[in-house]
């Protein structure tokens, strides 16, 4: 038996994940991923009217709170047989566009690129020389010997009082960082520049929402801001998208390929086998046709045999997950029943986590921007293919190592290049429909007698999300919802199937279990949030060592 090491709290938003491996020769050989955290919200929707349950959903994270909503009011849109007018499915997509902006740039530059880039190394670097590999790599507005200076300077300070703010805490120094001096320097710069934006990108939430986080804009039928349907909201909307597609397509994409081409060896590292996604981004009524990412299933990474997913194939399996004894089911007929008892954590051969199991045909898969440009990939999407072959071309990598974590962090910026764009089409679409004098945002509805139900799928940031509505004489009498998180975090089944990090985690290299920077790199790649201390405890010694993370 191999050298156990847990890191345990690494949190997901509200949610906290605990991640315990198995350690031989210096590699991962085994895994388990534990939701150290019960939800329970699908217990208090019970019983109310379906039209509020977006309020509720969405109160699950305090980051993804508008998908949880769409996929709501979309679960309640198809329960009482409502199509929403154009110009609310183009809202609902700009909102929706707008968070996918939002939330990779947070990923890649405050959560994720820590795990690569060493901060304190920037120290070391001649600012002439970072202008000038800026210069070289990218077009960004911010740039030249002296902002680079400046930047070093702040950070030195920083060093210098003994107090490295949201620097702090982290692996300085560990030979697993590849990038020179001058390249931290430059990334550590755009680090700060990133943080300037993600604030302004948030804003375009509550131009159409009425605030960020918790928009208030959506409702069953459309959406509410039809008062906001002017010259100046739009224009505003425009302008900021405009501002943060700049930076993604001149900085972002830049420092993508920059980092990666350092780091092309995790192009073998940190891969699953299957994918799913929902697909998201409706042109019109006609689902799944008309998405713009599109809906589908692969297996066992066929690239050449994409299936269109289907969401009566999903299931939820409880064998290993604190939920008291059942077979797996669907959604619809999914049961929210924690142990009575309090939760033990056992690993080997008991149950170990608050996450159910979810299946596609029995088959853990893997979702998210992966899942996603894969799919688009396989079935020649006219911008994504494009994309994606400029990264491969760029790094000189063969199309399987993007079956890796560095194929995953690849794949989040590449997807929001597109998408990107594509938001902008979806503002001018908006705003030839107003001037054509359809300013129609919300479709009126009866609610139907007796009983009904429905489902909401869509393709979020982090993944596959879906939610299930079963409706009784108006109230709700089953809701369940199964996120991305609960896809790829989930624990194993009754036949033993590993989860996608589990999966994930098997084979990446560990250098020094006191500092494990390599199973942060995997784990962060699925896009989840950073806790602020963790425990690495080493079996053999017993020996707990106290560590701090970014």
């Amino acid at each position: 038996m191999g050298k156990r090491i847990v890191v345990d709290p690494i949190t997901r938003i509200e949610g906290h994940l605990r991640i315990e491996v198995e350690v031989e020769g210096g590699k991962v050989v085994d895994a388990w991923s534990s939701g150290q955290m019960f939800r329970g919200i699908e217990m208090i929707l019970q019983g109310r009217d379906p039209r509020d349950a977006h309020h509720f959903v969405q109160r699950s994270c305090g980051v993804c709170t508008y998908v949880h909503a769409i996929s709501s009011v979309r679960a309640v849109d198809d329960a009482y047989k409502v199509t929403i007018p154009k110009n609310a499915r183009l809202i609902r997509n700009m909102m929706h566009a707008a968070q996918y902006q939002h939330d990779h740039l947070v990923h890649f530059y405050h959560l994720h690129a820590l795990d690569w880039v060493d901060i304190v190394s920037a120290l070391k670097a001649d600012p002439q020389k970072t202008a000038v590999l800026a210069d070289n790599l990218s077009n960004a507005k911010e740039g030249g010997t002296a902002y680079f200076k400046q930047v070093q300077q702040r950070l030195q300070t920083f060093v210098d009082s003994g107090q490295l703010g949201p620097f702090a805490n982290a692996y300085w120094g560990h030979p697993a960082y590849k990038l020179p001096p001058e390249a931290n320097l430059m990334a550590s710069a755009h680090y700060i520049e990133a943080l300037r934006l993600q604030a302004r990108t948030a804003r375009m939430h509550a131009i159409f929402g009425g605030k960020n986080p918790h928009p208030q804009g959506l409702v069953v039928g459309g959406v509410t801001c039809a008062a906001d349907l002017n010259a100046e909201r739009i224009a505003e909307f425009l302008y900021l998208t405009k501002e943060t597609q700049d930076f993604i397509k001149n900085v972002y994409l830049a420092d993508v390929l920059a980092v990666a081409s350092f780091y092309k060896d995790w192009g073998a590292i940190g891969g699953t086998q299957n994918f799913l996604t929902w697909g998201e981004f409706p042109a019109d009524e006609k689902e799944p046709e008309s998405l713009y990412m599109p809906r589908g299933v692969m297996m066992k990474r066929d690239l050449a045999n994409i299936k269109m997913a289907d969401a009566t194939k999903v299931t939820e399996d409880v064998t290993r997950a604190w939920y008291e004894k059942g077979a797996a089911k669907h959604p619809f007929e999914g049961e929210t029943k924690p142990l009575k008892e309090n939760p033990k954590y056992n690993p080997d051969k008991g149950k170990y986590s608050w996450s159910k199991a979810p299946r596609y045909e029995g088959e853990a898969c893997e979702v998210g921007p992966l899942a996603r440009v894969l799919v688009a990939y396989g079935k020649g999407h006219k911008d994504i293919k494009p994309l994606v072959e400029k990264v491969l071309n760029s790094l000189s990598v063969p199309a399987p190592a993007l079956f890796s974590t560095l194929g995953r962090t690849a794949a989040r910026c590449i997807e929001t290049v597109a998408i990107g764009d594509a938001l902008q089409g979806w503002v001018m679409d908006l705003v030839e429909n107003i001037k054509s004098g359809d300013t129609k945002s919300y479709e009126p509805y009866e609610i139907p007698e007796g009983n009904c139900q429905g489902v909401g799928l869509n393709d979020v940031p982090r993944g596959a999300l879906g939610h299930w509505v079963q409706v009784e004489n108006k109230k709700i009498k089953n809701y369940q919802y199964v996120v991305p998180s609960t896809w790829n975090l989930g624990p194993r089944d009754a036949k033993g199937k590993l989860g996608p990090v589990e999966e994930a985690l098997i084979g990446t290299p560990v250098a020094d279990p006191s500092q494990p920077l390599e199973i942060l790199r995997t784990v962060h790649s699925f896009d989840p949030c950073i806790a602020c201390g963790v425990h690495v405890i080493d079996a053999h010694s017993n020996q707990v060592y106290k560590v701090r993370v970014l």
